[in-house]
């Protein structure tokens, strides 16, 4: 019997560019492309951030087509007003094509974030804010209803910065580019499984999962998931993984990008076990893949755990 543990994240499909990343960093913990100082002349800023210990998000995914700059705050919480502040100043001027913020939702980052798109707005520069929260073991589908927190921002939110950066690649304006993004961020579901928590520096192993369990629905922060169950083959995980998916996204018949992200622990063969896996079972529901990206794109410390993203067709 094969195991594997992942996060999964399912993206309802639209093809675009392939992005780069080339940044520079400051002392305000931000990143942003030294190749493109005049880019907030020519084309909308996106930014992104959160708490670090999720690498490569978000200064990886930096570059052309993607995010003009990011923000780190220390491990698992969200950098602060005066480093977004200056991330925003150091990609935008007052009167320019003004910048978006691609945040995942999570309290801190939304406070942060959003008293930051504030007080830039008070100054001149054109700014709007942007929600991701794609998980979907908790607070989804029905469960959604009358919720105050929502759903949490998992590695789905990469899919977001690939289209909204498409978008102002082309030009796009800042209503245009947030567009975008807000139809990203509906149309991607992403839920993971692992076999262990991560550990903060300075902190103690966690003993939640034991030694024969795993966790599914868990975030990237070490919170606790929808589930702990006894492990089991890949086969099964994946087929509970991707029921809970289509259960709020609807992803049959439908084409999408599909993510097997690493949660930083799980070894490249394990993943693949799991992608060939996911795509036979998406397959057996008349789901068309078009593009699959398999690797390390938010990890969590050196969990052992992968996520699982999906995404439907906006065009």
């Amino acid at each position: 019997m094969i195991v594997v543990y992942f996060f999964v994240a399912i993206f309802l499909y639209r093809q675009l560019p392939n992005p780069h990343w080339i940044s520079s960093c400051s002392k305000t913990n931000t990143a942003h492309d030294s190749h493109s100082t005049d880019s907030h002349l020519r084309q909308v800023a996106l930014l992104s951030g959160g708490g670090s210990g999720h690498e490569p998000a978000h200064a990886g995914f930096i570059g052309k087509g993607m995010l003009s700059a990011a923000v780190c705050g220390g491990v698992f919480a969200s950098p602060s007003v005066d480093s977004i502040l200056a991330g925003i100043r150091s990609i935008c001027v007052p009167g320019g094509k003004g910048c978006l913020l691609i945040v995942k939702n999570y309290t801190g980052d939304r406070l942060n974030f959003g008293l930051a798109a504030e007080t830039c707005k008070a100054e001149g520069i054109p700014c709007e804010m942007v929600i991701v929260g794609d998980d979907v073991a908790v607070n989804a589908g029905k469960e959604d209803d009358g919720t105050i927190t929502g759903r949490r921002g998992l590695a789905g939110t990469v899919f977001v910065h690939k289209c909204a950066g498409a978008v102002a690649e082309a030009g796009g304006s800042l209503a245009e580019v947030a567009a975008a993004a807000r139809s990203a961020a509906e149309s991607v579901g992403s839920m993971g499984v692992a076999l262990t928590t991560c550990t903060v520096p300075g902190g103690k192993p966690s003993d939640r999962i034991g030694e024969n369990e795993m966790e599914l629905g868990l975030g990237i922060h070490n919170e606790p998931g929808r589930t702990k169950t006894t492990v089991t083959d890949v086969n099964s995980i994946v087929e509970i993984i991707i029921e809970e998916i289509d259960n709020v996204m609807d992803v049959k018949g439908k084409a999408v990008a599909l993510m097997i992200n690493n949660l930083g622990g799980t070894p490249m063969l394990e993943l693949y076990v799991a992608a060939r896996a996911i795509h036979q079972a998406l397959e057996n529901r008349n789901v068309v893949i078009s593009r699959s990206y398999v690797g390390s794109f938010m990890t969590s410390l050196e969990m052992q755990g992968k996520y699982l993203s999906e995404g439907a067709s906006i065009a």
